[in-house]
C-alpha cells in the first residue's frame, strides 16, 4: 500500500512539473541585466538625500514586466549573485508572473546597482555600480536554446550589447540562432553612452541589425546610427538593412510607426501626470509587443505602447505605475483617444 501511495506521488509530481511546462511557455523571451534600484525619497542632490526606496530595473526586466501584466507569458534570462539582491530581483520578477526559471545564481559576482538623483527641471541622473556584476559574465554557450527555440518573439537591447564583451559576443549569436529558428528579434537601441561611446556603440549595433524584426529607436539614436535626425531618413535606413517593422519614437508628439507597405503616426497619451520619464520607452516596447501578439494593427499597437508609456513615467519607478490588464485596457478604449 505504501509502494502504490508513493508511486502515485511521483507520478502526481511528474505530472505538475509536465504541466508546469507547457503553461510557461513564453510568447516572449528577453535576455539582460536587472539591478537593484535605490530611488531616492525626495528631490535634490544624493549628498542631501538620507533615504530610499528599493526597486528592480534593467530594460529587458521591464518589458517582461509590461508583457506578463498585459496578460502574455514572459521569459527572462539573466544572472544574478547569490546574494539577497538577486534573490529580491528573482522574488519581485516571479511576484509579476515572469518566468525565471532560466536565472541562474553566481556565487563569485555580485548583482548590479544603479542609484537615481532627481532634480527639478530635468530627467532623473542615474550611478550605475554595475561593472563585473554578475550579469556581465553572460554567454551564449550557457543559455538553454531548447527554451529559447519555443518562444515566438526575442527581445533584446543595446544595453546587454554595452555592458562587457561577453554580453556582446552573446547578444551577437543570439541574434543569428534566432534568425535560423524562424524567432522574430525586437531591438531597443537604448544607448546609454555611460556604458559606451558612440563610436562604438554605432560600429556593433549595425553589426546586428541585419538580424533584426522590429526595431524601437529614437531620433537621438537615429543620430547616433546614421548620422541623421530626419526622421524619414531613418526609417529608410532602417527598412533598406530589412528591417520588416521600424517604431521610431518621437518625444512628445508619439511615434511614427512603418513597414515598407504601412506607415502610421501615433499621438502620444497625456491624460497623466509627468513623475519620473525612467521606462518609458521600455513600456512602449511591452505595449507595442502585446499589441503584434494579438494580431492588432499598427495604429492599435502604437496606442497600447503610449497608454504603457505614460503609465511607466506617472509613477516613482521603472514598472511601477504600469496597471493590470483590465486598467490597461480600459484607457485603451479611452473614446477621446481612440478617435485621435
Amino acid at each position: 500500500m505504501i509502494s502504490f501511495m508513493m508511486r502515485q506521488c511521483e507520478f502526481l509530481l511528474v505530472l505538475d512539473y509536465i504541466l508546469l511546462e507547457v503553461v510557461t511557455v513564453p510568447d516572449v523571451i528577453t535576455v539582460g541585466e536587472t539591478m537593484v534600484i535605490f530611488n531616492p525619497s525626495h528631490k535634490g542632490y544624493l549628498r542631501y538625500v538620507d533615504g530610499f526606496t528599493k526597486g528592480i530595473a534593467g530594460a529587458e526586466a521591464n518589458v517582461a514586466i509590461g508583457l506578463a501584466r498585459l496578460g502574455h507569458n514572459c521569459g527572462y534570462i539573466s544572472k544574478v549573485g547569490n546574494e539577497e539582491f538577486g534573490k529580491y530581483i528573482l522574488r519581485e520578477l516571479k511576484s509579476d508572473g515572469v518566468d525565471v526559471s532560466r536565472v541562474t545564481y553566481d556565487s563569485n559576482l555580485q548583482t548590479g546597482l544603479l542609484f537615481k538623483e532627481m532634480l527639478e527641471g530635468g530627467d532623473p541622473r542615474i550611478y550605475y555600480y554595475r561593472k563585473n556584476s554578475a550579469a556581465t559574465s553572460m554567454t551564449f554557450e550557457e543559455l538553454d536554446k531548447d527554451y529559447i527555440k519555443q518562444c515566438k518573439i526575442l527581445h533584446l537591447t543595446g544595453i546587454t550589447l554595452a555592458i562587457s564583451e561577453s554580453c556582446r559576443d552573446m547578444v551577437k549569436k543570439l541574434v543569428k540562432f534566432a534568425k535560423e529558428n524562424n524567432i522574430l528579434v525586437s531591438f531597443d537601441p537604448n544607448i546609454r553612452l555611460k556604458l559606451w561611446s558612440k563610436e562604438v556603440a554605432r560600429e556593433t549595433i549595425k553589426e546586428i541589425l541585419p538580424y533584426v524584426d522590429i526595431i524601437f529607436p529614437g531620433i537621438s539614436e537615429g543620430q547616433i546610427l546614421f548620422n541623421t535626425s530626419d526622421e524619414n531618413e531613418i526609417i529608410k535606413h532602417c527598412l533598406d538593412l530589412g528591417i520588416k517593422t521600424v517604431v521610431l519614437k518621437v518625444g512628445i508628439r508619439g511615434s511614427v510607426i512603418a513597414t515598407k507597405d504601412e506607415s502610421v503616426c501615433v499621438e502620444a497619451y497625456r491624460k497623466l501626470p509627468v513623475v519620473d520619464t525612467v521606462g518609458a520607452g521600455d513600456a512602449f516596447a511591452a505595449g507595442f509587443i502585446a499589441g503584434l501578439l494579438e494580431e492588432r494593427s499598427l495604429t492599435e499597437c502604437g496606442r497600447l505602447g503610449a497608454i504603457m508609456g505614460a503609465l511607466a513615467i506617472s509613477a516613482l519607478g521603472d514598472t511601477e505605475g504600469i496597471l493590470e490588464k483590465n486598467e490597461i485596457l480600459h484607457l485603451f478604449h479611452d473614446e477621446e483617444y481612440e478617435s485621435r
